[in-house]
This record gives C-alpha cells, sequence and structure tokens, in this order.
C-alpha cells in the first residue's frame, strides 16, 4: 500500500442517498474550523433551511477569518427561493461569496462541499445520487480544493447579497 500522507483514521464511502448527503453536509458544519467551499450546479433547499443557515451562522460567528464560498453554475433562483441565505450572505459580506460560473466552467458535473483541508462530500454528476464521504481525507480533500480554484478561476465577480444586486 502507497503512503497517501493520510493520518490512519482517515476513511472513504460511498453512499446513494440524498438525504445522507445533506445529513453529512449538517454534520459537518460545526466541526469545520475555517472555510467551507461548496460547487453545485444549483442548490438544493436545504441550503435555505432555517437549521442550516443557523449552523452557517453559528460558524461565521465562531471567527472572524471563517469563510464560506458557493460556486454555482446557475444563480437565478437565489433572488426568489433563497432568502435566509441571502440574509446571512448579506449580514457576513466579507466572508461568505457566492459566484456564478463561466461558460468556460459550465462542464463542471460533480458537486462537492469541502469542509477545511481534510473532510468532504462529493458527488459524481449532479443527475445523479451516487457520492462518496471523505473524512480526514487530505489527499482526496486536496484534489477537490485544487479543482474549486480551477472553477473559481472561470467564474465571474462575486453576486451581491442583495435581491437588487442579483
Amino acid at each position: 500500500m502507497k503512503p497517501t500522507g493520510n493520518p490512519p483514521n482517515a476513511e472513504y464511502r460511498r453512499f446513494e442517498s440524498f438525504r445522507e448527503y445533506e445529513e453529512i453536509v449538517d454534520r459537518m458544519i460545526p466541526l469545520t474550523q475555517r472555510i467551507i467551499r461548496n460547487f453545485d450546479k444549483t442548490l438544493s433547499p436545504a441550503w435555505n433551511g432555517s437549521t442550516r443557515i443557523e449552523l452557517l451562522r453559528q460558524f461565521l460567528l465562531a471567527h472572524r477569518s471563517n469563510r464560506l464560498l458557493i460556486l454555482l453554475h446557475e444563480t437565478r433562483t437565489l433572488a426568489t427561493g433563497f432568502p435566509r441565505l441571502l440574509g446571512l450572505a448579506q449580514q457576513f459580506s466579507h466572508a461568505c461569496v457566492i459566484r456564478e460560473t463561466l461558460r468556460s466552467a459550465k462542464h463542471a458535473s460533480d458537486p462537492f462541499v469541502i469542509f477545511d483541508g481534510s473532510h468532504y462530500v462529493h458527488r459524481f454528476h449532479h443527475d445523479h445520487m451516487r457520492a462518496a464521504q471523505g473524512i480526514h481525507d487530505a489527499a482526496g480533500a486536496q484534489q477537490l480544493i485544487e479543482r474549486f480554484g480551477e472553477i473559481q478561476d472561470a467564474s465571474g465577480p462575486p453576486l451581491a447579497a442583495n435581491v437588487t444586486g442579483l
């Protein structure tokens, strides 16, 4: 077996439940120390739910350097379907950034959320619910962080956090 650079408690497991995907995101937010990176085609309704918004609010309040970065292929529904998230983005405008991908990045089709530098959930395609979770998997998380950076480089400027800014 090749050394991966991961601690012995590193875990990787696959699953096929959207509900489980959302539960993992909610369980991981309070464990995150500095940064949450989310890439998706669009956001699920859970990103506007009171539970997730409160978890994100507590995360952003925990330290002034904490960040929530969201990259989406489509942001049209934010103005009408995500008032709680937009309120959070407005309240924490220094720490919460939402961007829409440009045409050159629209081919990316594997949503993921990365928590700090070693935990993640990764769907293999936005049209299907096959996914994986990595815990203490720094190598897997690093690959997704690099991918996030590439998608972010092919994204527009941050969206304004108010409805008129969208």
